[in-house]
């Protein structure tokens, strides 16, 4: 299509996947790490907690007994499992790991003599869309006794914290699977003021990525409330606009599965009246130009290339794309050296036709300078 938007596209925000999950509850261990010692493990550190030891049993916080020492052999066992999983972290390694217990923050898993814990937000979206009305909780439940694939997330012996994330996991084994310009029957996610996140459905029947549609994105109308066009549980075509592979993040469009209205010709737009020709030119008493067109066009004049700038035909469009002024080239076949620009704001619309002997990419230039000198 040769219609282009002389203003540059949005940026891909900078953004957390993660959903409205509560975070990881934080629960540290008081056994040291020296092996010359013989630490007894608090009451604090119940197997809910993440970095305890593999197997060991979820202490009463009313009980006052202190729990049996633990072996020098064990100690070892521990900081040797430390250790590796510090260097699965640094190797990116996906491990499969079983599921002892769920909370209502996520799960636990046995990662050798330990325990690590692997929070809502870093499960994959494969498990929440199964049942999008449903807490996810419902869904973690089930889990308890399978395997998950998972990569380490956080390892922190100090503060006794192993956390693991199934997202991550799940980037590294489907993420080579996404192109740009692939369009994906989606469910709508976290929603925020920014834009919405959706879970991709991949051949398989399964939702194991997520991306975030911008809000720029969401619709050709004005969006002021994402919350206007989609809500958490939505069904949803996406199709791949961005991908960041070093950040793992995906950037979706809503709006580029819909034809914008004004990338034609201003004839499928606006249908022509009797008495309208469309290359009818009409005089400055005749048009209420758009607020800073006027300036735009006579700074275009002071353009090399640019001989006569004139204006067209003027309509409303049904819906409010933006408010701010927009030009765009019209692929409307030049002819005798007059291309057509498109200005929008609003719901007015203003044809004005440029005689030039510039090319198309000249003219973008040309707009381009022009609208970076004017205020």
């Amino acid at each position: 299509m040769l219609a282009a938007s002389l203003k540059p596209a949005p940026s891909l925000a900078a953004f957390s996947p993660s959903a409205r999950r509560s975070p990881a509850p934080s629960v540290s261990f008081s056994f040291p790490a020296r092996l010359n010692q013989r630490p007894l493990l608090s009451a604090a550190a119940t197997a809910e907690g993440t970095g305890a030891p593999a197997g060991q049993g979820e202490v009463s916080s009313s009980s006052t007994a202190a729990a049996p020492p633990i072996d020098e052999a064990r100690l070892a066992q521990f900081a040797a499992d430390w250790e590796v999983a510090r260097a699965d972290k640094e190797q990116g390694k996906i491990l499969t790991l079983p599921v002892l217990r769920a909370n209502s923050g996520g799960l636990i898993v046995k990662f050798n003599s330990l325990q690590g814990f692997v929070p809502n937000p870093l499960l994959s979206p494969a498990h929440w869309c199964k049942d999008p009305k449903s807490p996810i909780q419902d869904a973690t439940k089930h889990l308890v006794g399978t395997s998950i694939s998972v990569k380490v997330s956080e390892v922190n012996e100090e503060e006794r914290k192993l956390v693991f994330s199934e997202k991550d996991a799940s980037w590294s084994k489907y993420s080579s699977q996404i192109k740009i310009g692939d369009i994906y029957d989606g469910i709508v996610g976290s929603v925020f003021p920014y834009g919405a996140f959706v879970h991709l459905r991949f051949p398989d029947g399964l939702y194991h990525l997520t991306g975030l549609v911008h809000i720029s994105e969401v619709s050709w109308d004005l969006v002021q409330d994402v919350q206007d066009f989609l809500n958490e549980g939505d069904a949803v075509k996406v199709i791949v606009v961005n991908i960041d592979m070093e950040k793992s993040r995906i950037a979706l469009s809503i709006r580029q599965l819909e034809e914008d209205p004004l990338l034609e010709t201003l004839d499928k737009v606006i249908p022509l009246e009797a008495d309208q020709s469309p290359d009818r030119i009409m005089s400055p008493s005749e048009v209420e130009l758009l607020p800073g067109l006027d300036g735009i066009c006579n700074e275009l004049l002071q353009e090399d290339g640019i001989t006569d700038v004139q204006f067209g035909r003027q309509a409303l469009e049904k819906r409010v794309v933006s408010q701010d002024l927009e030009l765009w080239l019209s692929n409307v076949p030049a002819k005798d050296n007059k291309f057509t620009l498109l200005a929008r704001a609003g719901r007015q619309v203003q044809e004005v036709y440029l005689t030039t002997s510039l090319d198309q990419e000249g003219i973008k230039k040309a707009v381009q300078r022009v609208l970076g000198r004017v205020p």
